[in-house]
């Protein structure tokens, strides 16, 4: 059974939540403010946190920072605005998705279902790498896929388990063109019919943190293309 943190200060939401998750098989544990939330994510364990960006004490980008600072457990972040800029600043610091207020149950409970399955596909493909599973080098970047590691240069590049999951489908698809909506649907579980915005800022992130050795370059009309610099050249 997953166990779940939820970090927002609407005591009517954590109530109806903690009902549907338990039905659904969850345990969701509640906290209304940023320093409470925090305290009880140091104490216990979760698989996953659910953390609203308006908080009374801080905003939940600062409380996001603290817990990617030491935590890559996985993060939905829910914001009431609706605001472009609040999606980017969250998925740009580390969360793996967002949810805008107000939503249905259904929809957050299918976020969460697909960043849970791509967090713990991680631990079963680190098992299949004792056992060979398989590594793509390409120029200085090395793509370690069983223990879902990346190298730049020989230094690990830290990426979020969505944006490993991007780069594990590029990587696989080397020299051809992968489709937007394969990848929108093997990265991040999701049918281009939801939302694809969160795979365009994990997209820049990702673009980011490899630099200018390794470009994915935009098909437009069709998907992404991963290539050398070298490559990009001709």
């Amino acid at each position: 059974m997953n166990s779940i943190l939820l970090i927002d200060d609407d005591p009517e939401l954590g109530e109806m939540l903690s009902a549907y998750l338990d039905s659904e098989g969850y345990t969701l544990s509640t906290e209304y403010s940023a320093a409470d939330g925090l305290e009880r994510f140091h104490k216990d364990s979760y698989d996953l946190v659910i953390l609203d960006i308006m908080l009374p004490d801080t905003s939940g980008f600062n409380v996001l920072g603290q817990i990617r600072a030491e935590s890559m457990v996985p993060v939905i972040m829910l914001t009431g605005r609706g605001e472009e800029i609040d999606r980017v600043v969250g998925l740009e610091m580390g969360a793996d998705d967002y949810v805008s207020k107000p939503f249905p149950l259904r929809e957050l409970l299918a976020r969460m279902r697909a960043v849970l399955r791509r967090f713990e596909n991680s631990g079963a493909a680190m098992h299949v790498s004792e056992t060979g599973k398989s590594r793509i080098v390409l120029n200085n970047l090395t793509i370690d896929m069983g223990a879902r590691t990346a190298m730049l240069d020989g230094e690990e590049v830290h990426l979020t388990g969505a944006e490993f999951s991007i780069l594990e489908q590029l990587g696989e698809g080397m020299g051809s063109v992968v489709e937007r909506e394969a990848l929108m649907e093997k990265a991040l579980g999701k049918g281009a019919d939801i939302d694809d915005y969160v795979l365009n800022v994990h997209m820049s992130n990702l673009r980011k943190k490899l630099g200018d050795s390794v470009r994915i370059k935009t098909i437009r009309g069709r998907g992404y293309l991963m290539v050398t610099s070298a490559e990009t050249e001709h």
